[in-house]
């Protein structure tokens, strides 16, 4: 490839990553704040109950994505890939900014979780139609040959934009004190995002149309009804149906088990320090981008086939072993307390009419210099205990661990085991798709399996998976932990199967 080449697809990598990454900051923001979210959005008498709920709520954006994939990958088979990621763009930063400016639950009561889900929902479209306009426009840039390699540009835009939104989080809490950042200090993050979306419009806005699609256009071969072209062609159906359960399902689940689900098994189950997960999930991060883009240019090599089945192979058999072994690092019964320095502060908070809550504050020291701060609240009723729905006792206990630097740099090292996995099954995906359609439908083609996979299947994950760690944790299984990891096991695992059955390594289907 000339200098000038590729000085060009740099430019255009540069102008689709950008505006792309943004979108992820923007659709990451809302699950990394999940659960101080919770406790604005929802009621707050039951905390599993409105966490359950905020996840369910963080899923509702994925699982509109297939619709915002149809409507706007409609359009940009139809006007063009510029002008269709530039409103996808501007809806999601509009969505975003106003998540930040709700209410709370308790100044206008059930509308606040309603106005988040309805703007939720509006960024679920919004990317729906996002990562298959980028991924086209850069493949249809790209020389025959490369596209792997150069696509999976695209694909580091997903893991920097969650890097990014750690980054943004982290600098907000270090800027004000615990209290203000749970009070209002989480609503800087939404804001932020309306200003790097202002910068990306304006490089967007120089982009040109893809040289691919211009000259389809000029020459008149482009579709008149792209839906009906893609999935009322039985032949071109069959590669949708294809793509979608040979390999974007799969790939959906890995990648977030690896990024989202690692967070909230961090944060929930091990109840490690919110700050010290979001630091240790960042430099696993950053320690595995790269490898989006090894495994892209490897795919050009020897395929994209092997690169993805090995990595879906590789998590359905380490999954297990990996969280077993990030739960026992934490765990505090492979811990020595030191007894003599544990100290528990009692005090009582009024709240409205008759009702008290005695709260007990419990700060406890380990020998390996763990600390553990145990807030347990007892809801009391004129003098006795209330009690919930199930008509157990209402006594709410919240453990806070911060861990010392050899326990963090192990689990820094086990989440990039998780993020290579992701690396391997992602990196190839984009060069994958957009090689099976042909130019006049490869917008609107490529994009629902793809947000099928990873919205459905991907993005019910956090919600299914922590409700069977909680159902198994009350049954009293000792190993509750590791129940939310079927899921994505039996889900790979299907995806792994069609997919060595039924996808060739390297596609006949090279329409660019």
């Amino acid at each position: 490839m000339s200098k000038t080449s590729t000085k060009g697809i740099w430019k255009v990598i540069s102008a689709s990553s950008m505006g792309t990454m943004i979108e992820w900051y923007d659709f990451y923001i809302f699950g990394s704040l999940a659960v101080v979210i919770s406790t604005k959005f929802f009621p707050a008498d039951n905390p599993t109950a409105a966490f359950l709920s905020t996840l369910a709520t963080f899923a509702a954006g994925f699982v509109v994505r297939p619709f915002g994939a149809l409507f706007f990958g409609r359009l940009g088979d139809l006007i063009g890939r510029k002008y269709t990621f530039m409103v996808t763009l501007m809806l999601m930063g509009g969505a975003t900014f106003l998540i930040g400016c709700i209410p709370s639950y308790e100044t206008i009561g059930f509308m606040a979780p309603l106005l988040v889900l309805v703007l939720r929902l509006l960024q679920g479209l919004a990317l729906g139609g996002e990562y298959g306009g980028a991924a086209t426009y850069v493949a249809e840039h790209a020389p025959k040959g490369q596209r792997g390699y150069w696509t999976s540009w695209i694909q580091t835009t997903a893991t920097v934009g969650l890097f990014v939104s750690l980054m943004v989080i982290l600098m907000t809490k270090s800027a004000m004190t615990k209290e203000a950042f749970e009070d209002w200090g989480w609503r800087v993050p939404f804001w932020v995002s309306i200003l790097m979306v202002v910068v990306s419009y304006f490089i967007r806005k120089g982009m040109h149309e893809s040289p691919v699609f211009a000259k389809a256009k000029s020459e008149g071969n482009i579709s008149a009804n792209p839906l009906k072209e893609s999935f009322g062609n039985r032949y071109n159906l069959k590669f949708v149906l294809l793509a979608l359960f040979g390999a974007t399902m799969g790939q959906g689940v890995v990648w977030y088990t690896g990024q989202f689900y690692a967070m909230n098994f961090l944060k929930t189950v091990q109840c490690v320090d919110a700050t010290q997960v979001d630091t240790l999930l960042g430099i696993a991060l950053i320690m595995g981008t790269p490898f989006f883009v090894v495994f892209g240019g490897l795919s050009d090599k020897i395929g994209r086939k092997n690169i993805m089945m090995a990595g879906m192979l590789m998590a359905i058999l380490l999954y297990r072993p990996i969280y077993k072994k990030m739960y026992a690092t934490t765990d505090l019964a492979n811990k020595t307390e030191i007894v003599e320095n544990t100290k528990t502060v009692p005090s009582m908070k009024a709240l409205e009419g008759t009702k008290i809550d005695s709260i007990y504050t419990t700060n406890k020291s380990f020998t390996d210099g763990t600390t553990v701060e145990e807030i347990k609240t007892i809801h009391l009723d004129n003098g006795k205990v209330m009690l919930d729905d199930k008509g157990k006792e209402k006594i709410e206990t919240k453990v806070t661990k911060k861990i010392i630097d050899s326990d963090k740099w192990l689990l820094v090292f086990l989440v990039f085991i998780q993020v290579i996995f992701v690396t391997m099954v992602y990196g190839p995906i984009a060069a994958f798709l957009v090689e099976m359609f042909p130019t006049k439908i490869r917008y609107t083609s490529m994009s629902l399996p793809y947000h099928v996979g990873n919205g459905i299947f991907g993005g019910l994950l956090p919600a299914i998976s922590t409700y069977f760690v909680t159902t198994s944790k009350e049954a009293g299984n000792p190993e509750f932990y590791l129940e939310g990891l079927w899921y994505p096991i039996i889900i790979a695992g299907v995806s792994l199967v069609i997919g060595m059955i039924y996808i060739k390594n390297k596609s006949k289907n090279t329409h660019i």
